[in-house]
């Protein structure tokens, strides 16, 4: 079975990865108890705000 991906799918699954690789950096700088500042908790919000919104595209694209 072949499944052709759309441009949009493509730039979300990249984008998807970037937002991933960026939670990985925040966790392994606060390893090993993982405490979170006050700026470290913002942005983790907004990181996982966006990779929900790349999830969603991605399952819209991909699952029709």
């Amino acid at each position: 079975m072949v499944i052709l991906l759309s441009q949009r799918a493509v730039d979300s699954f990249f984008n998807a990865s970037f937002l991933l690789c960026e939670i990985r950096m925040i966790l392994r700088e606060t390893a090993p108890h993982h405490h979170l500042e006050g700026e470290q908790r913002i942005h983790l919000q907004d990181l996982l705000d966006s990779l929900g919104t790349e999830v969603q595209i991605l399952r819209k694209e991909l699952i029709p």
